[in-house]
């Protein structure tokens, strides 16, 4: 019998048992069940919060990405354009011995 007895917890409220190993009836563990599925329940509303801020990090992040993508490419049409008038501006000069 002695070895029955749940060991004492420093838990404040309550002590771990072994459900396979303590005889419980179907009462205490039905009231296991709906208290740990209340505790699934709060757990995964501090989750869900944590996921959406993850999520929208990683959102904005790629968003950042791909608009400097865009204006880095915009960036090398207008050197493209440069250079382009450069090559005009050569072709239309004086020609000299060094050309």
């Amino acid at each position: 019998m002695a070895d029955k007895m749940p060991k004492e917890s420093d838990a404040p409220f309550a002590t771990r048992i072994d459900p396979v190993k303590e005889n419980l009836s179907n009462e205490h563990k039905y009231f296991m069940r709906q208290v740990e599925l209340e505790q699934w329940k709060k757990n995964t509303q501090k989750l869900k919060g944590r996921n959406i801020v993850t999520g929208l990090a990683i959102g904005a992040l790629v968003l950042g990405i791909y608009g400097y993508t865009f204006f880095s490419v915009s960036q090398e049409r207008i050197m493209d354009e440069l250079d382009q008038e450069a090559k005009r501006a050569r072709m239309q000069g004086p020609k000299t011995g060094a050309n």
